[in-house]
């Protein structure tokens, strides 16, 4: 039976029994920001997520036929040349000189080394669980539908060989691919049908694991800007789980213990600049990052957020409400006593 080619839904189907409401899929194009995963016709509807599994399991928005047609490719926009103009210029001894006005271009910054995963743990069939009939292999790449246990599970035959990725997909400033092979494409209909690199079995009912994932360590970018009476704090680490993880405030220091998706945790203790009052500091867990706003015992500037044993000179951090990109703060400037009365 021909496999449909839209993308959400790649069931096998019978062309005698195709109709308008078999198939549901997205016509949209896959969105990768910053982690998220989503598709660009519902987003609204299937909210980003942050495995590419869940992603995968994101129900169609758009019911129509099934089709074994091959996706259109969108054309490459076209190349626009830029106008150089040669300007002829001759020397005192009469040579002529050739140049152009073209801008200098700067040479490509070198990307940043693409992300290493921790060591995968594979998962395992679950020989004692029956399995229905049409059921699609859930190891990454291989796509092959149960027809039974003989001919899948427990045969020898080329059906019950599983060719598959063991590690996950990598999506690295445009390109897609997986941690375990070298082969990366820009689209993401070619990154669907990328060949797994290694065989195994077939796994149409996964073992449940009794040993629990291990802990990986990982590190959040921290942000903050202060105004005469308080400091604010942005630690970066999306989707922190605010039942498992803790922020204790003291007088000179703040202790982070954030609990993270994939069994990742970030802890760090940082020792303050200055001296803040607990009771009237707090935080505040969001979708993306973990607010939190200390009170000054005292209103002078901090140099820095953590406090240094170097000597820093004539330095003094800006009174303000911008931070860098995603900091919460207020819409008006906070000046200060010094800049004040140099504004006044």
């Amino acid at each position: 039976m021909p496999r449909c080619t839209r993308k959400g839904c790649g069931q096998d189907y019978n062309p005698a029994d195709n109709d308008a409401s078999s198939c549901t899929y997205h016509p949209g194009a896959p969105v990768f920001h910053e982690g998220l995963k989503s598709w660009s016709c519902c987003s609204d509807v299937n909210k980003p997520v942050l495995d590419f599994e869940e992603f995968m399991k994101l129900p169609g928005c758009t019911v129509s036929l099934h089709t074994d047609e091959a996706p259109k490719v969108p054309a490459p926009a076209p190349k626009v040349s830029s106008n150089v103009n040669v300007i002829l210029k001759e020397t005192k001894d009469g040579a002529e000189v050739y140049s152009s006005n073209a801008p200098k271009v700067a040479p490509p910054k070198p990307s940043s080394p693409a992300p290493v995963e921790a060591p995968v743990v594979e998962d395992e069939d679950d020989l004692s669980v029956p399995v229905t009939a049409g059921t699609i292999c859930k190891r990454k790449g291989c796509g092959i539908t149960f027809i039974s246990d003989e001919v899948n599970r427990i045969g020898d035959g080329n059906e019950a060989v599983c060719t598959y990725h063991p590690a996950a997909p990598i999506f690295h400033e445009g390109s897609k691919g997986y941690l375990c092979c070298k082969r990366r494409v820009l689209e993401f209909d070619e990154f669907l049908k990328i060949e797994g690199c290694k065989n195994g079995r077939h796994v149409f009912v996964p073992k449940q694991r009794t040993e629990p994932q291990a802990e990986q360590l990982t590190d959040c970018r921290i942000d903050h800007y202060q105004t005469p009476k308080e400091v604010h704090v942005s630690v970066f680490a999306k989707q922190a789980d605010k039942e498992k993880s803790t922020v204790t405030i003291e007088e000179n220091q703040v202790h982070f213990d954030l609990c993270l998706p994939g069994s990742k945790r970030f802890r760090r203790t940082v020792a303050l600049f200055g001296p803040v009052e607990t009771d009237g500091s707090s935080y505040k867990f969001y979708n993306t990052k973990v607010e939190v706003v200390l009170k000054k015992l005292d209103t002078r500037s901090w140099t820095l957020l953590e406090k240094t044993t170097r000597d820093l000179g004539n330095i003094s951090l800006t009174f303000g409400v911008g931070g860098r990109t995603g900091t919460i703060g207020g819409k008006d400037l906070v000046l200060d006593e010094q800049n004040t009365n140099r504004v006044n």
